[in-house]
C-alpha cells in the first residue's frame, strides 16, 4: 500500500527537483571553475587579455547559418515523425484491430509533432531570406 503511494510521489516530485538541482549545480560549478582560471591568469600577470580569456571559456556561439540548419533539421525530424504516426494510425484503422486508447494517444502525438515540425519549417523558410541578405 505504501509503495503504491511512494513511487508516484518520487517520480512526480523528487525526480524533477533532483534533475533541476543537478543542472543548476553543474552550471554553477562550471562558472566557478572558469572564474578560478581567470583569477589565476590575472594573478600571474600573464600576457593574456582577460576579456579574450572570458570569451574563450564561454559557450561557443552558433553562426546564423548553423542556427538555420538546426531549424531545418528539427523541422524535418518532427514533420517526418508526425507523418509516420499518421501513417501508423491509418494502417491500424484499416486493419481494424486497434485499441481506442492507443489510437487517441498516437493521434495526439502525430498532431503535436506534425505541428511542431511545420512550425520549424515555417520559421526556417521565413528566416532563410533574411540570412541570405546578411
Amino acid at each position: 500500500m505504501l509503495e503504491s503511494i511512494l513511487v508516484p510521489i518520487a517520480v512526480a516530485v523528487v525526480l524533477p527537483i533532483m534533475i533541476v538541482w543537478i543542472v543548476f549545480r553543474s552550471s554553477t560549478n562550471k562558472d566557478n571553475k572558469n572564474a578560478e582560471i581567470i583569477m589565476k591568469a590575472i594573478e600571474n600577470n600573464t600576457a593574456i587579455d582577460p576579456d579574450r580569456l572570458i570569451d574563450a571559456l564561454g559557450k561557443p556561439k552558433n553562426t546564423p547559418q548553423q542556427i538555420l540548419q538546426a531549424r531545418l533539421l528539427r523541422g524535418c525530424i518532427f514533420t517526418f515523425v508526425g507523418i509516420a504516426c499518421c501513417i501508423f494510425n491509418l494502417i491500424t484503422a484499416y486493419v481494424g484491430g486497434f485499441d481506442t486508447g492507443l489510437w487517441n494517444e498516437v493521434l495526439f502525438v502525430a498532431c503535436v509533432t506534425l505541428a511542431v515540425g511545420i512550425a520549424y519549417l515555417v520559421v526556417y523558410f521565413a528566416t532563410r531570406k533574411t540570412i541570405d541578405k546578411i
